[in-house]
């Protein structure tokens, strides 16, 4: 079978260095022994290293081109390449309800979204690597009081460790994309409980950075437009939401909800 052909629609960009691909794949050995779900194979540059490890894998691929290309080139995989939308998958069944590691070369265009279902299903998955754009990666990793702080930062770092890895130039790709990728790791930390309203939690953190040159009496008041007096004369309502470290956000989240309960 020729080649796959790069889809511009589906935000295909196809690595071509093997040795990057090899290093990817060995990312997931940070959570050995479980099983693996590969998101967006392709034509299986990564495939190729990640089904000699000695676990369980299985790989999900919305382009059909590319499921026929996987199915006629790795027969061995032939029933665990799942020819679907990762974003519409019921986690819970891909395993049998076991943990697995989640890794993939990352459409740009959903990294987002698919790290937010990765949250939804964090007692599912303790480990998650894999090469996303650059500044996105950057944005999960950062810490408190930098630029790149923010809603993916907070609310990842919340339950994962976070580690930026290495970066990836633009030409070992096809078609090269317009950006610098970079490949990271999460792994499950300690936290079984935020200490908050979960749902909460993602509404304020969420809201203020949607204002984030604003101080939090600014931003909050889409959530509290009238709450009682002297809420927002506290001291850390003169902060911007990038000065808040998790455990202050948390701390925000129970203030907010105190404030909700007596409406």
């Amino acid at each position: 079978m020729k080649q796959v052909r790069p889809k511009k629609n589906l935000g295909q960009h196809f690595l071509t260095d093997l040795s990057i691909a090899k290093a990817i794949a060995d990312t997931v050995d940070a959570c050995p022994e479980i099983p693996v779900l590969e998101v967006g194979p392709g034509m299986g540059v990564m495939t190729q290293y990640l089904v000699e490890k000695p676990r369980e894998l299985k790989v999900v691929e919305i382009d059909r081109e590319s499921v026929q290309f996987l199915n006629e080139h790795f027969p061995r995989l032939r029933e665990n390449i799942l020819g679907e939308d990762f974003l519409r998958m019921d986690l819970r069944q891909v395993f049998d309800g076991k943990p697995f590691v989640l890794t993939g070369n990352y459409p740009y265009d959903i990294s987002s979204q698919i790290f937010f279902k990765m949250l939804d299903n964090k007692d599912l998955i303790p480990c998650c690597t894999g090469m996303i754009q650059h500044e996105v990666a950057q944005r999960m990793a950062s810490a408190p009081g930098t630029k790149a702080y923010g809603i993916l930062s907070v609310l990842i770092q919340a339950w994962y460790h976070v580690d930026y890895l290495f970066m990836v130039d633009e030409h070992v790709f096809n078609p090269p994309p317009k950006v610098k990728s970079a490949v990271i790791r999460m792994t499950r930390n300690e936290v079984t409980d935020l200490g908050c309203d979960e749902a909460l939690f993602k509404r304020v953190v969420k809201t203020v950075f949607n204002q984030r040159r604003k101080m939090l009496r600014v931003s909050l008041k889409q959530l509290l437009p009238q709450p009682s007096a002297g809420f927002y004369e506290q001291e850390v309502m003169t902060k911007r939401p990038e000065q808040l470290s998790i455990p202050q956000f948390v701390e925000l989240t129970n203030m907010v909800d105190e404030e909700l309960k007596k409406i």
